[in-house]
């Protein structure tokens, strides 16, 4: 196979894995040592004192006791029972916290959620038209939310109508959209039902996600976790399932996303379960995701999709920016149609008036202790253009098992590089699956395999492994 390495005698991985991992295990450490709760002032705030009574919609009374505790610091506590609420716009020096047996619900009328136009527009500003949110923030520092109550967006389509879609989705609000902030700190929560995006962190610093219990099945776009041009991320401890991406890093901010530490963490999906992209106008660097579950869910809540995962792990550049020193590391993948799909375009989305990007970069990947069961039968491929090749790709102790594919082999040349499509791994299925179940490559350079075992569970007709070089 030409662009796939041989295992040297001594079975040594390439010579930037170690340093790799050793960079990534001290961030993982001096994240793990520095990233903690902000020490917010405990004075309490709430709605009750500031008119809020039961069966009345509690947004002036919530946005009253912000504005107040934003003046010297405090917690905003939401005690027992429902509060419905339009758009809460959250201030520095504020924690919001929805206790056990509380639940903060998003109103079901479209006027409650005003439209709030970041200062710095990004292109998901200008394609998307993303302006509505249950709680919104920007330009904030020490923030929270927190507590063991729920927050429930009531975004189905009966309330907020609209189709599934990669352009824009007005009139479906997201859950949370936090913009421009420092010391972000998100914890213990149930969120549930979002009429689009569940949460949204762009160009943040200092971002803490902890014991999150996340459930997004409600309506279409249903995202669980977008995080975007952010530096110094912990995500720990989370449970997430949701209808579209589970974890989603994106680059629409044009802000580098840097130092990111996801550990302990369940992503199940009906559409990418770890997903980098599409937006990617930013660069990606030093990101390790270690000892998660990920792939597909068990069943569809909504009934809108399928249980099963699209991909476990999509690596996806295509609007410019770099992605590389990322390391992804005893994941057991299980319920996805591909386990790995990598790819490498040139479609160079912008805001309107922006230079075009070339062709981004994506290198130095390294997967490792990956396990999984119950996958396939499309494979993994990683797919780059003429121009635009991915580079330096590690697969080391990969055990996954997958259902064999029916049909016939599919010839290699049966596949164009597929310019303009959108970017995900279903892309190819109007031709056929991969045409190799364990790996295909096409556009690709230096990668390697090192103990990679695809085990399907009957004859499948394809070879194991098919390389097209670059």
């Amino acid at each position: 196979m030409k662009g796939l390495y041989s295992v040297p005698e001594n079975g040594a991985l390439p010579a930037w894995c170690s340093p790799l991992q050793a960079s990534l295990s001290g961030m993982a450490e001096e994240l793990t040592r520095r990233l903690r709760p902000w020490q917010v002032s405990e004075r309490v705030f709430l709605p009750e004192d500031y008119g809020f009574s039961p069966g009345r919609k509690a947004t002036p009374a919530i946005q009253r006791a912000i504005d107040r505790a934003s003046l010297s610091g405090g917690v905003v506590r939401l005690t027992r029972g429902d509060y419905l609420s339009g758009t809460l716009v959250l201030r520095s020096g504020v924690c919001l916290e929805i206790c056990a047996g509380a639940r903060l619900l998003g109103s079901t009328d479209l006027a409650d959620y005003p439209e709030h136009h970041a200062a710095r527009l990004t292109v998901q500003d200008t394609s998307m038209g993303m302006h509505q949110s249950l709680i919104f923030a920007e330009g904030c520092s020490d923030i929270a939310l927190r507590g063991a109550g729920v927050i429930d967006g009531q975004g189905s389509p009966r309330h907020f109508p609209g189709e599934e879609t990669a352009a824009g989705t007005p009139g479906r609000p997201f859950l949370l959209r936090v913009i421009d902030c420092r010391r972000v700190h998100v914890s213990g929560l149930t969120l549930k039902d979002a009429a689009c995006w569940m949460q949204n962190y762009l160009n943040c610093e200092d971002l803490l996600i902890e014991d999150l219990t996340v459930r997004n099945h409600a309506n279409f776009n249903n995202d669980g976790m977008d995080i975007d041009g952010c530096r110094n991320v912990v995500v720990r401890g989370c449970r997430v399932s949701s209808g579209d991406d589970a974890l989603c890093f994106k680059g629409a901010s044009r802000r580098e996303l840097s130092g990111v530490l996801v550990e302990d963490c369940d992503f199940y999906s009906a559409c990418n379960a770890v997903k980098v992209g599409t937006d990617t106008q930013g660069d990606f660097r030093r990101v390790l995701i270690r000892n998660c579950r990920v792939g597909g869910l068990a069943e569809d809540p909504s009934g809108l999709k399928h249980p099963c995962a699209d991909s476990g792990v999509s690596l996806e550049i295509a609007d410019g920016g770099t992605l590389e020193d990322f390391w992804l590391s005893g994941l057991r993948i299980t319920r996805a149609w591909s386990p790995f799909f990598l790819r490498l375009e040139d479609r160079g989305r912008v805001r309107p008036g922006d230079p075009r990007p070339g062709v981004g970069r994506l290198r130095r990947v390294l997967f490792s202790g990956i396990r999984g069961d119950h996958n396939g039968p499309r494979g993994s491929y990683l797919m780059g253009i003429p121009g635009g090749t991915i580079e330096d790709i590690v697969f080391d102790e990969i055990d996954l098992r997958q259902y064999a594919w029916q049909g016939p082999a599919p010839a290699p040349e049966s596949y164009s590089d597929f310019r303009g499509c959108y970017p995900d791994a279903h892309m190819i299925d109007s031709v056929g699956p991969a045409p190799a179940f364990a790996l295909w490559t096409r556009h690709t350079r230096g990668v390697f395999l090192r103990d990679y075992r695809i085990l399907p569970d009957g004859a499948d007709p394809r070879p194991a492994l098919l390389d097209e070089g670059d």
